[in-house]
């Protein structure tokens, strides 16, 4: 069971490590990035930042979308964490039952505008947004547990 998907450039970090996943319940944290997937030092450094008790699993996003295909991810409670609108987008796009979307960290970067604290989308991440909640995901931004949510829409 998913219990978060998050876009977070830093991945794995402490508003993740200690705060999203005790107040998530999770066991399993899956990181689904391409670069993470076939880097052994950034791997490494991640391990590091793994709280006690909960497993961690680096994959690329195509491994990522076939693992929770296949049902071995289901006796998890899973937070999913992906570099990127993108990434998020395609494993929402590759796989079934992912109903929500959190940003919790989208770096500023040029042709890039504030949707949220923290959050910095682009025309074309906004359009995969309002292309997800058309859908019926419900996409919003929160930082940590105690932050009031900012819904998206993707015409923001």
């Amino acid at each position: 069971m998913i219990t978060v998907l998050r876009v977070d450039h830093r991945l794995l970090h402490g508003q993740v490590a200690f705060s999203w996943i005790k107040s998530t319940n999770s066991d399993c944290i899956l990181i689904a990035c391409d670069d993470v997937a076939g880097d052994h030092l950034r791997m490494s450094a991640l391990r590091i930042a793994k709280p006690d008790g909960v497993k961690l699993v680096m994959k690329s996003v195509e491994d990522s979308i076939a693992a929770i295909n296949s049902g071995v991810t289901d006796k998890y409670h899973l937070f999913v964490i992906a570099d990127s609108v993108d990434t998020a987008y395609r494993l929402i796009k590759g796989t079934k039952g992912i109903t929500e979307l959190q940003l919790g960290g989208v770096k500023i970067e040029e042709g890039k505008r504030a949707v949220a604290k923290a959050v910095f989308l682009s025309d074309e991440e906004l359009a995969k947004i309002a292309e997800l909640t058309a859908d019926g995901v419900r996409c919003y931004a929160q930082m940590i547990p105690e932050e009031v949510v900012t819904e998206l829409t993707g015409n923001e």
